[in-house]
C-alpha cells in the first residue's frame, strides 16, 4: 500500500481544504494574486462540494467554498480534466457568488468581490513561457488597462504545465504547488523542505493511507477510475472528430480537385476548337459564340 494518496482527488482535496481553514488559507494567499495590503487572514469555511449538473462532470471537478474576514468569497476548484465548458461553468460559479449576496439581504454598495482559483490538472491554455501556469482573468477597462476591477477574478493555474525553478526554495507558493505536483502513490520520500513548513507538513499528514478506512479507500480508488475513463472519453470524442474533419477534408479536397480538372479540361477543349476554328479564318465572334471564350481570349490564342 502506498505511504501517501494523491491530494487532487476528490476524498483528500476536500479533506484538506474542505476541513482545515488553516491550510486553505494558506493556499489562498500563496496562489491568489490579491492586492497589496489585502491578505486573507482569517476563513470560514462554506461549502466543501459544489456537484455539477452533469452526471458526467460528477467526477471532474471539485469544489471548496469559504469567505474571509473582509466578506470576501472564495471559491477552489480542482479540475482534473479540462474541456471548453468550464471557463463557463468557473465564470458562472462566481458570478452566481457575487450575485447570491443581495439575497442575504446586502446592497449593491456593500457586494464584496469574489475570488475563484481553478487548479486545473491538465493543460487549458495555450500560453507558454515561465509564467504560463497560471493565468488570471479581471474586468479590466480596455482604455485604461490600470483600471482593475477584483470584484470578479478567475485565477487558472495549469498544474501540468509548473516546473519549479528552484527546488530549495521555501516560498509557500512554490510548496503548495510542489505538493499538489510531486505528491501522488509512488512518493516514498518528501523533500525535507516541504517537511519543514508546517502548513505543507499537516497536508502531507492527512494524505497518510494509515488515516483512511478500508470504505474510504474504496471510494478513492472509484473516484481515480472514473477520472481516467472520463478522460480518456473526451480524447476519444477528440480523436473521432479529428479523424472524421479530416476524411471530410479529404473528400471535398477530392471533390474540389476533380471540378478544377474538370473546369481545366473543358477549357483546354474550347482552346482548342478555337484555333482550329481560328485557322480556317473564322471571325473572332463566332468562335466565341461556340467555344464560350470571349473575344480577347480568341485573339490570344497562338
Amino acid at each position: 500500500m502506498p505511504k501517501y494518496l494523491n491530494p487532487k482527488v476528490d476524498l483528500t482535496f476536500k479533506k484538506i481544504f474542505g476541513e482545515h481553514p488553516n491550510l486553505v488559507k494558506s493556499l489562498l494567499n500563496a496562489l491568489l494574486p490579491l492586492p497589496k495590503d489585502m491578505t486573507i487572514e482569517e476563513v470560514e469555511i462554506i461549502d466543501a462540494e459544489n456537484v455539477p449538473d452533469n452526471p458526467t462532470k460528477k467526477y471532474s471537478i471539485v469544489d471548496v467554498r469559504c469567505t474571509d474576514n473582509r466578506g470576501r468569497n472564495f471559491i477552489v476548484e480542482m479540475q482534473n480534466y479540462w474541456n471548453r465548458e468550464f471557463f463557463s461553468r468557473t465564470l458562472f460559479n462566481a458570478t452566481s457568488a457575487y450575485s447570491k449576496q443581495l439575497a442575504k439581504g446586502n446592497s449593491f454598495e456593500n457586494l464584496k468581490d469574489v475570488y475563484a482559483l481553478a487548479l486545473v490538472n491538465d493543460k487549458a491554455f495555450d500560453y507558454e513561457g515561465d509564467d504560463g501556469y497560471m493565468q488570471e482573468f479581471y474586468l479590466i477597462n480596455k482604455n485604461h488597462t490600470e483600471d482593475i476591477r477584483h470584484s470578479l477574478s478567475l485565477i487558472f493555474v495549469e498544474l501540468v504545465k509548473y516546473k519549479p525553478k528552484d527546488r530549495g526554495s521555501r516560498a509557500i507558493k512554490d510548496l503548495w504547488l510542489r505538493f499538489l505536483t510531486e505528491i501522488d502513490e509512488s512518493t516514498k520520500e518528501v523533500d525535507k523542505v516541504m517537511l519543514d513548513n508546517p502548513e505543507i507538513s499537516q497536508a502531507l499528514g492527512i494524505l497518510e493511507t494509515s488515516a483512511y478506512s478500508d470504505g474510504d479507500m474504496y471510494a478513492y480508488e472509484d473516484f481515480l477510475l472514473d477520472v481516467v475513463t472520463h478522460r480518456n472519453a473526451m480524447k476519444n470524442e477528440r480523436e473521432d472528430g479529428l479523424a472524421e474533419g479530416l476524411e471530410k477534408g479529404r473528400k471535398e479536397g477530392r471533390a474540389e480537385g476533380e471540378k478544377i480538372g474538370v473546369e481545366k479540361g473543358a477549357k483546354q477543349k474550347a482552346y482548342d476548337i478555337a484555333r482550329n476554328l481560328k485557322s480556317i479564318g473564322l471571325p473572332a465572334e463566332q468562335i466565341a459564340t461556340a467555344t464560350g471564350l470571349s473575344v480577347e481570349e480568341i485573339y490570344n490564342i497562338r
